[in-house]
């Protein structure tokens, strides 16, 4: 069925308390997708940032990010008085300071863990989450501890994750212990609510999570013998991409990689796990790096770059045929871009699920991409306007090469440079792809300060926030048109319209 939806992370939600949360301005966007007759909206990973801020750097693969829960739902359970984040200056409306968040969220959240008293639900969600909670929460209260150095920077018998020293850092920081569950308690609470709210409208969730974890992790920490680590659990070799045209010494990521014969042998368990989890958060998943699963890039540990190093295989569908055996049949996006070679190709074909089309790696002047609509192989795809990593589309056709800006003007039939983000969108919902997104910077027609993230560096990025008076009826009745027009409305709108 054909559908579309927009990209907007939770962060980038406007309000009054430094990052997007899960309160009344989500509720007020989902209002607005609806309303613009999108099937979908798709956001990053939910779970905890770590150094350097990106969602694709987390301490877990399963936990909730504490930022984005709501004070003013805290406040009225009876967990927060008003003056204990109203009066907190958090920063200006238009951007994110990650820093102040860190210094400012948990001293909040632990007045609300004073007056929380566990009952039932508590006792039941802890209960049901505990093959991952007991040790996140434990890992969060060690960093703590340790001010919050990373879990390789920690004692030995704590490092090493031996019996005796785990069982008695669970006694002596139990309080701490506690406050961590409590808090992905009120985020899942709060998550659950809105996502029940969010598919009350007919509107289905596209979560992200990264092939790959960071090395800070609780999994890393937990369960080395998963990952490519010597004995003293360092790491052998890490994640990358090889040079390319875009990057003269590759992109160097430095997540330790998996041990993919021992999940093998373990029938895929951990990998399952994940999956599930994810498909019970999200009504959608986009695995980020899907080409990983076929062959996957290693860089030795501890060089500068990503110049140096080898191609090794994947575990490809034995991977997913285990996945489909213990879970059915999941709805899984494959983020399949990059370098793509004939082996990728025939694993993405055999999964089944639908890749990427990027529009903004259209439009060179050759005109022989494939990402250009009308080279479409299948309908079987999601046609993007571009994604997080990319530039905003007014930002990205502002700094076109001439030769390409004037093969785009005339694939789109456009006169001029400014139209051309217009055109693009309307390009992605006039295509045979199935499904259609939009960033919502693209939307609002806004330049490269609108950025989210430029891959490879540090600083600056994950910072952009909507604001307050962005979701016009001019913009959502556009919105709305252009889906009516390319057959993207969803049922649910179309039943209202023959009401009228």
């Amino acid at each position: 069925m054909r559908a579309s939806g927009i990209l907007m992370h939770i962060s980038s939600l406007p309000g009054s308390y430094g990052i997007g949360k899960l309160g009344r301005e989500a509720y007020a966007f989902a209002d607005f997708l609806a309303k613009s007759g999108q099937k979908y909206w798709q956001i990053l990973p939910v779970t905890p940032t770590s150094y350097g801020d990106s969602p694709y750097q987390s301490f877990s693969v399963n936990a909730g990010n504490p930022y984005f829960i709501d004070f003013e739902a805290l406040e009225a359970e009876g967990l927060l008085k008003g003056s204990e984040y109203k009066r907190i200056k958090w920063g200006e409306p238009s951007g994110i300071d990650y820093e102040l968040l860190y210094n400012k969220v948990f001293k909040v959240l632990r007045k609300a863990y004073a007056r929380f008293v566990p009952d039932y639900d508590y006792n039941s969600f802890c209960a049901d989450n505990g093959k991952w909670l007991d040790n996140y929460a434990l890992f969060m209260a060690l960093k703590d501890a340790h001010g919050g150095k990373a879990w390789d920077e920690w004692e030995k018998p704590l490092r090493m994750f031996e019996d005796r020293a785990v069982a008695a850092a669970r006694e002596e920081y139990k309080q701490d212990i506690g406050l961590y569950k409590f808090i992905q308690y009120e985020y899942f609470k709060q998550w659950k609510r809105l996502k029940g709210y969010v598919n009350g409208l007919g509107i289905d969730i596209i979560g992200d999570i990264p092939i790959y974890v960071a090395y800070d992790s609780v999994e890393v920490w937990t369960k080395p013998e998963y990952f490519l680590l010597d004995e003293d659990k360092k790491p052998v070799d890490v994640a990358g991409c090889p040079p390319d045209v875009f990057t003269a010494k590759g992109q160097l990521w430095g997540n330790p990689l998996y041990r993919w014969d021992v999940m093998e042998a373990e029938g895929f368990g951990w990998w399952i796990d994940r999956i599930r989890s994810a498909t019970e958060t999200y009504d959608v998943v986009r695995i980020d790096h899907f080409r990983g699963f076929e062959s996957y890039y290693t860089i030795p540990y501890g060089n500068e770059d990503a110049i140096i190093g080898e191609w090794r295989k994947g575990p490809a569908m034995k991977l997913f045929k285990a996945v489909k055996k213990q879970l059915g049949e999941c709805r899984i996006i494959a983020e399949d871009l990059g370098f793509i070679t004939p082996a990728v190709a025939r694993l993405l074909k055999s999964s089944g699920f639908p890749g990427m089309k990027v529009l903004e790696f259209a439009f060179d002047a050759s005109g022989e991409s494939d990402y250009l609509p009308h080279n479409f192989s299948s309908r079987n795809c999601v046609c993007y306007t571009g994604t997080h990593d990319n530039e905003t589309l007014a930002g990205w056709a502002a700094s076109l090469p001439r030769k390409d800006a004037r093969f785009t003007r005339e694939y789109l039939n456009v006169k001029r440079g400014k139209d051309i983000p217009r055109a693009v969108i309307r390009a992605a919902w006039a295509s045979i792809a199935d499904t259609a997104i939009v960033q919502m910077q693209d939307l609002l027609e806004l330049g490269s300060e609108a950025r989210m993230n430029i891959p490879s560096t540090l600083g600056g990025n994950w910072q952009w926030r909507m604001s307050a008076d962005a979701l016009t009826d001019k913009l959502s009745k556009e919105i709305y048109e252009l889906t009516r027009i390319y057959g993207r409305l969803p049922k649910r709108t179309e039943v209202k319209k023959k009401k009228k």
